[in-house]
């Protein structure tokens, strides 16, 4: 038996962290007899924990029975399929829904819900039906109906749990929670939200002042449902950021329904998980749209932490910096004990319309681990792991297939093991991904990610974006205006120039008091809009003799349309104009000070700016007026790059060290694409990670706080390859100091590395002898250098302290 419990951001199993490494194999779409063979699989990959969804839809029969056991068809054998998953040395997540996605129809949810409860089906904008096939979440016949599922599913589940000699390590509870009506721009307006949402506002805000941001009489339904359903343009901005606010807490209820339920019916012992849906299009910029959704529902909820669901494609200098902020901002909601991990952690080649429109390179799985193990991800579950099929429905639906997905017969032709139990290219890169990581898994568990004193600042109000009544004209001004400049900055400049530069950072919860160890630069992308609230905590940050970063636009307003300029006032700037880029229009932009000496740089706009006691950095070059300066506020220094300035790495890096921050690993590289990073464990033990996304080799040369690593040779990192390198690690009585080796496994005395550069070192500090599978042996003064020239390979070195 196995006790699992969140704590200090690790997954802890028997008192020892673990990373979990997992691929979703779905046993519905497959025969039993190819269950073993498909779980085989994911252990030669690499893997120790099989996830998969059960489909309501599926177990559910006409009759309203429930099969999980495979007394009406064998693929309904839930219980078959954990126990052989735990015969097979697995773990197990299990995620039963309601809602599960997975192209499955209804989102899985049985057809019967909606015959019996039309009304659960909402209406939204100017009361239209919803172009979904979502539920209002908190409707007492939903609830009533996934309490029934809950109740079948979850004894099962509960009887198979790690801490009762089972295998099953998590729960998710529901998939993508409010992603459906995002991404149609369809928030639910039934009645019985309507209602709901006024008892909200009336017990937060008052009667008075809740009929004053609606605009109608909290005591007239009918009136205030109209006013939510078609917002009058002079409320809109108020009564959309409600909206936003209500269904925050509207699907933090619905969560905690949900494993109320799930307790009932005995699922204890074990972490519950929430899905965090946002990427599309290979990119991650309204990733954290799921985020502001979701972190109210898991954020300080013992036992209960958040996944990504990352559909980012190939990695590349485009989206890098997405998935690094990505992985800072799902981190920067959690409280001290929730590990951020990673639910559907993309593993296909990516056709996955089955047209070959898109196929993506195999190594884009590998890069993306690396960075994610980095940045302490504790469970990365490939999806899809394994295809299968599409089995038909117990009770025709008369829809053009009858059966249980809308991907017609065959399921998963992207996945890296096909539904035939073909391999494709991308298993064996998720092969070599996971094998990497198993090498150092256990630092890797019980490690956390170091920064270069510098956070990015995240502000989950900046992403209550999610809805926009189609005719509101200062709604969709507002929007474009968040969607502009917020999180990475301007065309994405901030977040990708930092990480390129070198720099490795967290990222910071700015509507919430900054945690002790806050690093003392914050950098911060801002639209116009930005609550009072965390002007306020700026403010207080720079006068306590904090810095900041700030890029974009100087803010004006609050969220709801007011003006407030707290922070500009602080740094004692006004706004006196902006140039934007049009047919016609190419601003440009010049340097002064420490900035002087570039070319002059066109930019997409320029917001011009004045205080008598700020420094000028760059000046608009029509008007010569400062559109960035530095200012000094209390103890604290702040810099206003109010103009989206190129990537120039040099400029971005001199701007972030005026104000304190030191890349620790100080990279000279040739050439940009490299990402760096390490991680350290309680015991000082580091592993230095680089990760190049670039589509050429990049040689760069290392040091630690100033002092050279590796002598000062320079690395060679292959196009689309990374590094994990130990930096101080225990091999029994030695410890390795540093190598150009990948640590393959140790096992009391002995160490297995594996060589990356065809002429690589090992050194190590012992006072015992040491030997070598391979290379030469050099001893003094209490160190051993190892050197192991030829080419490198997959045959690891065995070192062995006698």
């Amino acid at each position: 038996m196995s006790r699992v419990l969140l704590h200090d951001r690790r997954i802890v199993v028997d008192g020892r962290p673990r990373l979990l490494l997992a691929g979703e194999v779905h046993y519905f779409r497959l025969p039993r007899a190819a269950w073993a063979d498909r779980l085989d699989r994911l252990r030669e990959c690499g893997g120790d924990t099989v996830a998969t969804y059960v489909p309501w839809l599926w177990h559910e029969l006409p009759d309203g029975s429930v099969d999980l056991t495979g007394r009406t068809h064998e693929q309904r054998d839930l219980a078959g399929f954990l126990d052989l998953a735990h015969e097979r040395g697995l773990y197990a997540v299990v995620r039963p829904g309601p809602f599960i996605m997975a192209e499955i129809k209804n989102e899985g949810l049985p057809y019967r819900v909606y015959d019996e409860h039309p009304h659960l089906l909402p209406t939204t904008w100017d009361g239209r039906p919803i172009t979904t096939r979502t539920v209002d979440y908190l409707a007492p016949e939903f609830l009533a109906a996934a309490e029934g599922w809950y109740a079948e599913v979850m004894p099962l589940i509960a009887e198979r749990l790690a801490d009762r000699g089972g295998p099953v390590i998590g729960v998710q509870l529901d998939n993508e929670i409010g992603m459906l009506s995002w991404v149609t721009n369809s928030p639910d307006l039934t009645d019985v939200v309507c209602e709901d949402l006024r008892r909200w506002a009336v017990d937060r805000y008052g009667k008075d002042t809740a009929a004053e941001r609606v605009g109608a009489d909290p005591g007239d339904p009918d009136a205030w449902a109209a006013a939510l359903r078609s917002p009058a343009e002079s409320r809109s901005l108020t009564l959309h950021d409600d909206l936003g606010r209500y269904m925050r807490d509207r699907y933090r209820r619905y969560v905690l329904a949900l494993r109320e339920s799930a307790e009932r019916h005995g699922v204890t012992g074990v972490p519950f998980l929430i899905n965090v849906h946002g990427t599309g299009g290979g990119r991650g910029r309204t990733f954290p749209i799921g985020i502001s959704q979701l972190f109210e529902a898991y954020r300080g909820q013992p036992q209960l932490t958040s996944g990504s669901d990352y559909y980012l494609g190939d990695l590349t200098v485009t989206n890098v910096a997405d998935l690094y902020v990505g992985n800072a901002f799902l981190a920067a909601v959690h409280d001290v004990h929730q590990p951020p991990t990673s639910l559907e952690f993309e593993a296909g080649n990516g056709d996955y319309g089955q047209d070959l429109s898109t196929l993506y390179p195999p190594e884009a799985i590998e890069l993306k681990a690396r960075l994610c193990v980095a940045q302490g991800n504790r469970l990365l579950n490939l999806y899809l792991f394994a295809g299968g099929y599409n089995p038909p429905l117990a009770e025709p639906v008369g829809d053009g297939n009858d059966r249980i997905a809308f991907t017609g017969e065959r399921h998963g032709f992207a996945a890296p093991v096909d539904p035939e139990g073909q391999l494709n290219p991308t298993y064996a890169a998720a092969r070599r991904a996971l094998h990497a990581v198993r090498g150092v898994a256990d630092l890797l568990a019980d490690s956390d990610e170091e920064n270069d004193g510098l956070a990015l600042g995240f502000v989950p109000d900046h992403y209550l974006t999610e809805y926009h009544h189609p005719a509101s004209v200062s709604r969709a001004e507002q929007v474009a205006d968040l969607e502009r400049f917020r999180g990475m900055g301007p065309r994405d400049v901030l977040a990708r120039a930092l990480l390129l530069a070198g720099y490795s950072f967290p990222a910071v919860d700015l509507q919430s008091p900054l945690p002790a160890g806050t690093p003392p630069v914050i950098a911060l992308a801002s639209a116009a809009t930005l609550g009072r609230e965390v002007q306020q905590r700026l403010v207080e940050h720079l006068r306590g003799g904090g810095r900041l970063l700030l890029h974009g636009v100087l803010p004006e307003r609050d969220h709801d349309g007011n003006p407030c300029t707290l922070l500009a006032d602080a740094l004692g700037l006004t706004v006196t104009g902006r140039v934007d880029d049009g047919p016609q229009s190419f601003p440009s932009v010049v340097g002064h000070g420490w900035a002087a000496g570039r070319a002059e740089a066109r930019v997409g706009y320029a917001q011009r700016l004045a205080g008598g006691a700020a420094e000028t950095v760059l000046t608009e070059v029509a008007s010569g007026e400062p559109c960035a300066v530095e200012v000094t506020v209390g103890a604290g220094r702040a810099l206003v790059v109010a103009a989206d300035v190129p990537c120039d790495l040099d400029f971005w890096r001199t701007a972030v060290e005026r104000l304190g921050a030191r890349r620790r690993l100080a990279p000279d590289a040739d050439g940009p694409g490299l990402v760096l990073t390490s991680t350290v464990d309680r015991a000082g033990q580091r592993l230095l990670h680089l990760v190049n996304v670039a589509p050429s080799a990049v040689t760069v040369s290392l040091g630690w706080h100033g002092a050279p690593l590796l002598g000062g040779r320079r690395l060679r990192v292959p196009a689309r390859t990374g590094l994990i390198l130990p930096y101080g690690v225990r091999v029994g009585a030695a410890t390795l100091l540093e190598t150009t080796c990948e640590l393959v496994g140790r096992d009391g005395d002995t160490v297995l590395l594996r060589p990356t550069q065809g002429d690589d070192e090992v050194l190590l500090a012992t006072d015992r002898p040491v030997t070598t599978s391979r290379g030469s042996v050099h001893t003094a003064d209490g160190r051993v250098t190892i050197r192991l020239p030829g080419a490198p390979d997959d045959d690891p070195v065995q070192i062995t302290i006698t």
